[in-house]
């Protein structure tokens, strides 16, 4: 049988195990020479209650540019997406992930 310091920690690191995905998550703005391509033009599907759209963007993987596709996010009451974007900053051109707002 099991002591219950030994139970409880067994526990916490199951528990903890299950929630570090959450937290897991970084996002590191970035400041690159190369200029994203046009965005592309996407159709937005009809809305979906309780859904947010984000918009696609270009994103910087692997040395170049890579699309990524919108797509539907739960909504979060009290909060606005604001969507990943680049802005030039200087000879630059600045990536700010998307992100929740209050």
């Amino acid at each position: 049988m099991m002591s219950k310091p030994a139970l409880l920690l067994c526990s916490l690191l199951v528990l903890g195990g299950v929630t570090a995905p959450a937290f897991a998550r970084v996002n590191v703005d970035l400041d690159i020479g190369v200029a994203p391509p046009p965005p592309r033009v996407e159709v937005v599907p009809d809305p979906r209650p309780g859904y947010v759209w984000a918009p696609g963007y270009w994103n910087w993987e692997g040395g170049q540019h890579v699309w990524v596709d919108g797509s539907w996010m739960a909504d979060r009451p009290g909060y606005h997406w604001v969507p990943d974007r680049w802005e030039v900053r200087g000879n630059m051109h600045h990536y700010t992930h998307g992100h929740w707002e209050r």
